[in-house]
């Protein structure tokens, strides 16, 4: 049986981080323990739009939080002792970070004030997490994936309940990373770095989970990366190392490509623009944040963009 090339969709760039921004030296821990090669200015991840119109991003390896305003420009919101790697916006303004070196933190920027929300689940300490998302009623899912992959399939996927309890529903992921729920709030989607797969976890009415499956297989590159989900089920897959985010439609099959015309680390993306038909991507390889116009809007999220 014969598939057809999905149309490429081109991108444009949006913003670039500032030479003043750019860091220099990568002695960083975070540097010095990650497998491959890594861009030395910054890692550019987790892209979110507020209600105002503001992009935020994270910096892994240096700790920074950015802001980026409608027309492009970078500014550092906050700069800790952290390691940021994913980001979501509450509905009441407050921003969640999934912080490989710290667990689940939380930013609120009317008051400056950075605490931690997550850092032990019944006395264990998390692996490393990396990314995260609101559902509809509050409920915070995030990828906890350390440094596993095929040869140690333990990453786990937690959701932290609108009450604070605390489950976890995998615990044999080989790299967990992106995370995204359907419209429906009923399926939920992980990217699984490492076995270039994403998978697809059926919510049950009792709060467990059954009958995972693998949704969609990759190949190439180093695996999916960010996830994002369009208005009408669709998933944009961030495939790092081959500076593409696929799109796929509600039954996992390929409608679009959307290729980097920078670099190769397209490593997350967020809905946005006026009618929310244009995908904002990180690419980490160039430091830049790319734009590409989309045939579907982005699902609204909690934070209610």
């Amino acid at each position: 049986m014969l598939f057809e090339t999905p149309p490429v969709i081109p991108t444009r760039v949006f913003a670039r981080l500032p030479d003043a921004l750019r860091k220099k030296g990568a002695d960083t821990e975070w540097h010095r323990n990650q497998p491959g090669a890594l861009p030395e200015h910054s890692l550019l991840e987790g892209p979110a739009f507020d209600r105002d119109g503001t992009l935020w991003c994270v910096d892994i390896p240096y700790g920074r939080i950015f802001k980026v305003s409608p027309s492009g420009e970078f500014s550092v919101a906050l700069e800790y002792d952290g390691e940021p790697n994913g980001l979501a916006i509450h509905q009441d303004g407050r921003i969640f970070i999934a912080d490989y070196a710290h667990g689940i933190m939380v930013f609120d920027p009317r008051s400056g004030k950075l605490s931690p929300y997550l850092t032990r689940v019944r006395l264990e300490r998390l692996k490393a997490v990396n990314d995260l998302t609101f559902a509809d009623n509050g409920d915070l899912y995030f990828t906890d994936q350390g440094l596993t992959g095929l040869h140690d399939p333990t990453g786990r996927v937690f959701r932290v309940r609108a009450d604070g309890h605390v489950d976890c529903l995998l615990d044999n992921v080989p790299s967990p990373n992106g995370i995204v729920l359907d419209p429906s709030g009923t399926m939920l989607y992980v990217a699984v770095t490492r076995a270039n797969a994403i998978w697809r976890v059926p919510l049950m009415k009792d709060g467990t989970v059954a009958k995972v499956a693998n949704f969609i297989q990759l190949s190439g590159g180093g695996g999916p990366d960010g996830l994002a989900m369009d208005s009408q089920g669709g998933l944009a897959v961030a495939h790092i190392g081959l500076g593409i985010v696929w799109l796929f439609d509600r039954r996992g099959l390929p409608v679009g490509r959307v290729q980097s015309t920078q670099g190769d680390h397209t490593t997350n993306m967020a809905f946005g623009g006026p009618e929310g038909k244009t995908l904002y991507i990180t690419e980490s390889e160039s430091g830049q944040i790319l734009q590409a116009d989309m045939p579907q809007a982005g699902l609204r999220l909690y934070s209610g963009v």
